[in-house]
């Protein structure tokens, strides 16, 4: 599991039957020292999330049992989550966007 900042959408018009009808999102890994360089990840959106909101991504078959088109989809990784929050072990709590941050 990780979590993430929404950062974009990716669209296909063609792609795996299986993935018909799913929405993806692009997202960026939260890092506690605020860098901007971690790679980004592709997650199939199920929940509603945003660009801007903070997420908990899960992969392999806990992504696919999320999905829930069986073990045959093309895709392994998606949405757990939308965070309302997370507390840090210095203290320093982290809001469901940035700019929510204290």
């Amino acid at each position: 599991m990780i979590v993430g900042t929404v950062v974009g959408q990716v669209w296909a018009t063609r792609k795996d039957d299986t993935l018909e009808g799913l929405r993806f999102l692009v997202v960026r890994p939260f890092t506690t020292d605020g860098d901007g360089g971690a790679e980004t990840i592709v997650a199939v959106d199920l929940l509603g999330a945003g660009i801007g909101e903070r997420v908990l991504v899960v992969g392999g078959r806990a992504a696919r049992h999320l999905i829930g088109r069986g073990q045959d989809i093309g895709f392994q990784s998606a949405i757990a989550a939308i965070i309302d929050g997370m507390e840090l072990e210095n203290g320093r709590r982290v809001g469901p966007t940035a700019d929510l941050d204290t």
